[in-house]
């Protein structure tokens, strides 16, 4: 379902920026399905890769053998990334707190001796800057979804109305947080709404699985099955990696 709400979240003749896992699954999906003109870039720097199945990695060397063009990484940010050439950017965070500040970082207080160190930033700050918008994708549970992040790697939101402006940051941040549990989306005072719940999840079971108090939308919409077509091309791809 994760999948299949990110992939219906791309538009057709976009460039998005896509990382190994569910991003990618989504993104292939879409070209498969609705979106036949996607382009793909990878951070080790395909663009425009159509890779018969799922990437196992960003080196993966199917993504060069299909890609329209193999570029270095410092080219990938410093002319596409940091300048907003890139449309949709994906992102994953281990906690994500109610203005969409990821972090990737560390878990606790303290940064030189945190309770858990996770892999860290890579490319996801200049994501969260400069793409034109950023789809987060994270399995939703009191741990990952916080009050207030422990340290903010990708700025969302900051803390409010103005705080990317004032950053300097020019894409629009998050536009969708996808969970297993439903769709979230920022709402006037930029904080997380939820706006949309999967076939047969509650809204009180997406509110006990936030660590804040969290807005549910007026309209609160189910998000609709997958179709059979989304499934097929979506077990083909599973199938053939």
């Amino acid at each position: 379902m994760m999948s299949v709400a990110a992939a219906r979240a791309l538009r057709d003749v976009t460039a998005c920026f896509v990382g190994i896992g569910l991003p990618s699954t989504a993104a292939n999906l879409a070209r498969r399905t609705h979106a036949p003109d996607l382009v793909l870039v990878y951070e080790a720097g395909a663009i425009g890769a159509k890779p018969p199945r799922l990437p196992l990695s960003i080196g993966d060397g199917i993504l060069a053998e299909t890609a329209d063009a193999v570029v270095t990484v410092p080219e990938v940010f410093n002319y596409w990334v940091q300048p907003g050439r890139i449309d949709v950017g994906f992102l994953g965070a281990a906690q994500i707190d109610r203005f969409a500040n990821i972090n990737t970082t560390v878990i606790g207080d303290d940064y030189d001796q945190p309770k858990v160190r996770l892999p860290g930033a890579g490319g996801a700050p200049e994501i969260a800057a400069g793409c034109g918008e950023v789809i987060v994708i994270v399995r939703q549970s009191p741990r990952a979804f916080v009050e207030r992040v422990d340290f903010i790697t990708s700025v969302g939101h900051g803390r409010g109305p103005g705080d990317r402006e004032r950053l300097g940051l020019i894409g629009k941040g998050p536009t969708k947080v996808i969970t297993d549990l439903g769709i979230l989306q920022p709402g006037g005072g930029c904080e997380l709404v939820l706006t949309h719940v999967h076939e047969g999840v509650t809204a009180e079971q997406a509110r006990e699985a936030t660590g804040w108090d969290l807005e549910v939308a007026g309209d609160l919409r189910t998000t609709e099955p997958p179709t059979d077509d989304e499934l097929r091309e979506l077990r083909k791809l599973v199938a053939a990696t």
